[in-house]
């Protein structure tokens, strides 16, 4: 089955191919002789009810530094493509909103992973305060009184914006910090949304791990840990990969939400987990695909594909 693709992606002359997940779906798509075609968020437009983007066929190269031949740019109907991925990164504002609502007007004639209508309604860090019996305590507010009263009782927390990625804007409050009402005043201004407040977890030293399901099923896990001198495990900010398997307590959450990602169309998921808790579950653009197979794991990205060809054959 050879499928015409499509990945709306942020600019591929930017990303780090030895981490990006987005790479290796495009690998796995040029070794089954998929064609792709790809076109950056911005590009996306719609005339009449019908969607359009300007992009590029595209070839990749598992090679630092050349690692992708674009080919003439062209204007191309999306509905003439079998799949189109979802893969930009966020921040989550309301441009990936609008995204979201012009590629509905595709799916699921032309399957998109994600499903732009689960997409957008499962915000990261809102999502996973649908499974409270899985997470740690969490306040979701704009109120400095609010988070006082929230560190008094649990001491040391995490504040974080809500719709941030990649460990940006995450900070930790212990019980004697005298910054909070600075860091408040600051995020007030910065963002419009309410932002996060979490009860610290100690376990985060010992790794905050990534698992990957795929179509709701586990399919694989890369533990993060942080540095010595970082709150934060995110790979990109000096966090160290390491293998992993899976604890029963980890089995236990994937049991619980991977039935409610399948029923959302959410294909391709990556949570993360700290200790005996759920911290975010990940639908816009997860990562953790090449970590995995580094460390003698399965081949995720072939993974996905056998489930996107299998309901692309079934539509």
């Amino acid at each position: 089955m050879r499928l015409k693709t499509g990945v709306q992606m942020d600019p591929i002359e930017r990303i780090n191919i030895q981490g990006d997940s987005t790479f290796a779906l495009l690998l796995e798509a040029q070794n089954r002789q998929h064609s792709v075609f790809y076109y950056t968020p911005d590009k996306l437009f719609m005339r009449d009810s019908r969607v359009f983007a300007e992009g590029h066929e595209l070839r990749v190269i598992d090679q630092h530094g050349a690692h992708f031949e674009r080919g003439t740019a062209q204007t191309l109907a999306l509905e003439e493509l079998d799949v189109v991925h979802l893969r930009q990164d966020p921040p989550f504002d309301m441009a990936y909103v609008t995204a979201t609502h012009l590629l509905d007007r595709i799916h699921p004639k032309t399957l998109v992973v994600n499903d732009p209508t689960s997409v957008r309604n499962a915000p990261e860090k809102l999502f996973v305060t649908e499974f409270p019996q899985l997470m740690p305590p969490t306040l979701i507010t704009r109120s400095f009184a609010r988070l006082k009263e929230f560190r008094a009782q649990f001491g040391d927390v995490i504040v974080k914006q809500l719709y941030g990625n990649g460990g940006a804007a995450v900070f930790r409050l212990r019980a004697e910090d005298t910054n909070a009402g600075s860091l408040v005043e600051l995020f007030q201004t910065v963002f419009r949304e309410p932002f996060v407040v979490q009860r610290y977890l100690p376990a985060v030293r010992q790794g905050d791990k990534r698992i990957i399901l795929v179509d709701g099923k586990p399919a694989g896990a890369v533990n993060r840990v942080p540095a010595a001198d970082e709150t934060r495990s995110n790979l990109h900010v000096g966090g160290r990969p390491e293998a992993t398997e899976l604890t029963p307590r980890e089995q236990e959450i994937c049991a619980v939400v991977g039935p409610e990602l399948k029923r959302r169309g959410l294909i391709f998921v990556g949570i993360d987990v700290i200790g005996d808790y759920l911290t975010e579950i990940n639908v816009t653009s997860p990562t953790g695909i090449r970590e995995v197979k580094r460390f003698g794991g399965p081949d995720i990205a072939a993974l996905i594909w056998d489930v996107v060809e299998e309901k692309v054959a079934n539509r």
